[in-house]
């Protein structure tokens, strides 16, 4: 009596092989744009909570009868959003201060000369400013800009 062995052939291994290639290459690239839509994602919240904060810490400093322009939201003291005013007696901006960073999806404080710049790379590079108490795109019209802010 012969004994059958069960096994796959060489033509079935190869099949798998190929379905599997064209699964990764279909699935990969998926991912990547995930990660990207996730980073610009934590950057509209990152954008919209400093905005939050410098709202109510303008009304907290109007209701003591303090009209003194709030010119910062962190910086090279305090990390990119630490205190107000880079002012480690003022309150914080965010709950947690972000350190700077020039790395992709991360967010820089960089001075130019007197304007203090908070900068998103990741859709190029974001510059936002505060500007009268707002906290504000360098170029409204890009469109980093507008996928930060809209």
């Amino acid at each position: 009596m012969k004994q059958s062995k069960s096994a796959f052939t060489m033509i079935e291994l190869v099949f798998v092989i190929v379905v599997i290639g064209i699964l990764a290459s279909v699935a990969i690239p998926r991912l990547s744009a995930t990660r990207d839509d996730a980073e610009i994602t934590k950057a509209r919240v990152v954008v919209a909570s400093v905005r939050n904060a410098l709202a109510m810490e303008r009304q907290k400093r109007i209701l003591r009868g303090d009209f003194t322009p709030i010119v910062a939201v962190g910086g090279t003291n305090t990390g990119v959003f630490g205190n107000f005013d880079d002012n480690a007696s003022q309150p914080m901006v965010l709950e947690y201060a972000i350190s700077s960073s020039s790395q992709k999806g991360e967010w820089e404080y960089k001075e130019v000369g007197s304007e203090k710049q908070y900068i998103f790379h990741g859709l190029g590079d974001v510059i936002f400013l505060v500007n009268n108490g707002k906290f504000v795109c360098k170029t409204p019209s890009s469109d980093g800009c507008k996928q930060l802010t809209n």
